[in-house]
């Protein structure tokens, strides 16, 4: 199944966080056909006084195992690279990695919901989910990913940062 996982960093050096979350994601997927975005430069939403800009991307993945085993592993990457998982929900970090969705599965369970609640609010994420899928439309959704980022007024802030990453 394809599955769409975002990724974001805000502390450190910022692209090669990005870069190793990458890497280690790419050694999860059942073949190396990866989808990966723009690299995006955005300013910290709902995060402490002073927090810095995220860079934010998307990958998307060819997985066959299920998407709750999958999340597991992203925990364990985010995990080396730094990130403590009894963080303040908002808060600055090195590395943080999210499923966005898989195919046409939902999920709602005490660990995973998809596709992510948020997504469609979160020019972040749709900004460079666009540069991959423009045309996807997500399960309970009827707009597309091109659509729905034309919808949010503030996707001007999202700022492309680097092409190759």
């Amino acid at each position: 199944m394809r599955i769409g996982i975002a990724l974001g960093s805000n502390l450190g050096d910022r692209m090669a966080n990005l870069r190793a979350a990458r890497k280690a994601i790419v050694d999860l997927a059942t073949n190396k056909s990866v989808l990966a975005s723009r690299v995006y430069e955005t300013e910290p939403v709902n995060c402490e006084p002073g927090a810095g800009k995220f860079l934010n991307a998307i990958l998307e993945i060819e997985y066959d195992g299920d998407p709750t085993d999958l999340l597991e592993k992203l925990i364990r990457i985010e995990e080396s690279l730094g990130r403590e998982r009894n963080h303040a929900r908002n808060v600055s970090r090195k590395i943080d990695i999210d499923i966005l969705y898989a195919d046409e599965l939902t999920v709602n369970n005490e660990k995973l919901e998809l596709p992510h609640p948020r997504m469609q609010e979160r020019p972040f994420v749709l900004q460079p989910l666009a540069d991959i899928r423009p045309d996807l439309v997500l399960p309970m959704q009827k707009s597309t990913i091109r659509e729905l980022l034309a919808q949010i007024q503030d996707s001007a802030r999202v700022k492309s940062f680097a092409e190759n990453w």
